[in-house]
């Protein structure tokens, strides 16, 4: 039942699978050690913290609106869409004037008194901060 293999076949298989190993080891490393960011940091993902009564998706929709979402990317100190590149400073600007006319949804009503946006150049990690104050609030 044993199949027979010669010596000679035996090491130019040995060999060739060293060889397929050390190579795709070969991709992975130098995948991983090459710092190659032509388009920059890419925008990783959208954190929200402060919120109670507004949606949490409501809040990352107002952020994509302005560009902060999955396709852009922040280079240097610019903020790159698809459509357009806008001064990082404005786009945070932005963010904070669209996240601030969140309402809960099926009402007219504006909860958030407060925003702050940070966004992390290293990771691509924007995060929201949001105050939301009933006690403002107008109820039309």
């Amino acid at each position: 039942m044993f199949i027979k293999i010669r010596r000679d076949t035996l090491i130019i298989l040995m060999l060739a699978f060293m060889l397929i190993v050390s190579g795709r080891l070969m991709i992975y490393v130098s995948y991983a050690s090459s710092d190659d960011t032509t388009q920059g940091v890419p925008i990783a993902g959208v954190i929200v913290k402060g919120n109670d009564i507004v949606p949490t998706t409501t809040i990352k929709t107002m952020a994509a609106d302005v560009g902060f979402r999955s396709g852009s990317y922040i280079q240097g100190d610019t903020l790159v869409t698809t459509k357009r590149k806008v001064p990082l400073e404005g786009a945070i600007k932005n963010a904070e004037t669209a996240v601030s006319y969140s309402s809960i949804p099926g009402t007219q009503i504006y909860p958030i008194t407060a925003v702050d946006v940070k966004v992390d150049k290293v990771t691509g990690i924007v995060t929201i901060n949001v105050i939301e104050d009933f006690s403002t609030v107008v109820v039309k």
